[in-house]
Protein backbone atom coordinates (compact mmCIF):
# COMPACT_ATOMS: atom_id res chain seq x y z
CA UNK A 1 0.00 0.00 0.00
CA UNK A 2 1.12 3.10 -1.02
CA UNK A 3 1.92 6.31 1.45
CA UNK A 4 -0.86 9.08 1.31
CA UNK A 5 0.86 12.12 0.93
CA UNK A 6 -0.67 15.80 1.85
CA UNK A 7 -1.48 18.03 -0.55
CA UNK A 8 -3.79 20.71 -0.21
CA UNK A 9 -6.53 21.30 -2.40
CA UNK A 10 -6.38 25.12 -3.58
CA UNK A 11 -9.41 27.12 -2.58
CA UNK A 12 -10.08 30.07 -4.82
CA UNK A 13 -12.13 32.61 -1.17
CA UNK A 14 -12.92 35.24 -3.32
CA UNK A 15 -14.37 33.43 -6.21
CA UNK A 16 -16.62 31.55 -3.88
CA UNK A 17 -18.20 34.50 -1.97
CA UNK A 18 -18.61 36.45 -5.46
CA UNK A 19 -20.67 33.67 -6.29
CA UNK A 20 -22.02 33.35 -2.77
CA UNK A 21 -22.88 37.06 -2.41
CA UNK A 22 -25.51 36.59 -5.25
CA UNK A 23 -27.75 34.15 -3.18
CA UNK A 24 -30.80 35.73 -0.59
CA UNK A 25 -29.59 36.25 2.80
CA UNK A 26 -25.76 35.28 2.11
CA UNK A 27 -24.27 38.54 2.83
CA UNK A 28 -26.05 39.03 6.07
CA UNK A 29 -25.64 35.59 7.67
CA UNK A 30 -22.06 36.06 6.09
CA UNK A 31 -21.66 40.01 7.69
CA UNK A 32 -23.25 38.54 11.54
CA UNK A 33 -20.28 35.70 11.25
CA UNK A 34 -17.26 38.01 9.63
CA UNK A 35 -15.00 37.22 12.69
CA UNK A 36 -15.53 33.93 13.17
CA UNK A 37 -14.21 33.42 9.93
CA UNK A 38 -11.48 35.49 9.73
CA UNK A 39 -10.36 33.02 12.63
CA UNK A 40 -11.22 30.32 10.32
CA UNK A 41 -9.07 31.16 7.75
CA UNK A 42 -6.12 32.74 10.47
CA UNK A 43 -6.11 28.93 11.53
CA UNK A 44 -6.49 27.24 8.25
CA UNK A 45 -3.78 29.76 6.68
CA UNK A 46 -1.11 29.06 9.64
CA UNK A 47 -1.90 25.34 9.22
CA UNK A 48 -0.88 25.68 5.53
CA UNK A 49 2.30 27.84 5.71
CA UNK A 50 3.61 24.79 8.66
CA UNK A 51 2.35 22.00 5.90
CA UNK A 52 0.58 20.13 8.33
CA UNK A 53 -2.60 17.75 8.19
CA UNK A 54 -5.18 18.14 10.85
CA UNK A 55 -4.20 14.40 12.61
CA UNK A 56 -0.66 16.03 12.55
CA UNK A 57 -1.63 19.01 14.57
CA UNK A 58 -4.13 17.08 16.59
CA UNK A 59 -1.49 15.09 17.76
CA UNK A 60 0.86 18.05 18.61
CA UNK A 61 -1.92 19.42 20.87
CA UNK A 62 -2.78 16.03 22.42
CA UNK A 63 -6.18 15.72 21.23
CA UNK A 64 -8.11 14.32 18.01
CA UNK A 65 -8.47 15.03 14.60
CA UNK A 66 -11.83 15.76 14.70
CA UNK A 67 -11.55 17.90 17.45
CA UNK A 68 -9.13 20.01 15.32
CA UNK A 69 -12.13 19.70 12.45
CA UNK A 70 -13.89 21.75 14.50
CA UNK A 71 -11.82 23.94 15.80
CA UNK A 72 -11.47 25.32 12.11
CA UNK A 73 -15.40 24.69 11.26
CA UNK A 74 -17.33 28.06 11.56
CA UNK A 75 -20.24 26.88 13.75
CA UNK A 76 -21.75 27.15 17.33
CA UNK A 77 -18.19 26.10 18.81
CA UNK A 78 -15.95 29.05 20.18
CA UNK A 79 -12.71 27.33 21.58
CA UNK A 80 -10.95 29.24 24.24
CA UNK A 81 -7.60 30.90 24.44
CA UNK A 82 -5.99 28.11 25.97
CA UNK A 83 -6.90 25.91 22.79
CA UNK A 84 -6.01 28.90 20.17
CA UNK A 85 -3.25 29.03 22.02
CA UNK A 86 -2.26 24.97 21.48
CA UNK A 87 -3.08 24.81 18.52
CA UNK A 88 -0.81 28.11 17.64
CA UNK A 89 1.66 26.46 19.24
CA UNK A 90 1.03 23.04 17.05
CA UNK A 91 1.44 24.96 14.05
CA UNK A 92 4.47 27.44 15.07
CA UNK A 93 2.92 30.68 15.72
CA UNK A 94 1.48 32.65 18.79
CA UNK A 95 -1.63 33.89 20.00
CA UNK A 96 -2.36 37.76 19.30
CA UNK A 97 -5.26 39.17 20.98
CA UNK A 98 -6.18 42.79 20.12
CA UNK A 99 -9.41 44.74 21.21
CA UNK A 100 -9.58 47.12 18.33
CA UNK A 101 -11.52 50.62 18.30
CA UNK A 102 -15.33 50.65 16.70
CA UNK A 103 -15.34 52.24 13.81
CA UNK A 104 -18.53 54.20 15.39
CA UNK A 105 -18.62 54.79 19.40
CA UNK A 106 -20.77 52.60 21.05
CA UNK A 107 -23.64 54.18 23.15
CA UNK A 108 -21.33 53.48 26.79
CA UNK A 109 -18.22 55.29 25.06
CA UNK A 110 -20.79 58.07 23.56
CA UNK A 111 -22.32 58.97 26.92
CA UNK A 112 -18.83 58.97 29.35
CA UNK A 113 -17.52 61.12 26.66
CA UNK A 114 -20.68 63.47 27.30
CA UNK A 115 -19.79 63.24 30.83
CA UNK A 116 -16.32 64.46 30.34
CA UNK A 117 -17.13 67.76 29.16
Amino acid sequence: MSELVYRPTPHDHEAFLGKARKRQGFAKAYEDLASEYSLVRELLAARSRAGLTQEEVAKSMGTTKSAVSRLEAVGKHSPSVTTLERYAQAVGCQVEIRLVPAARPTRASSERGRARR
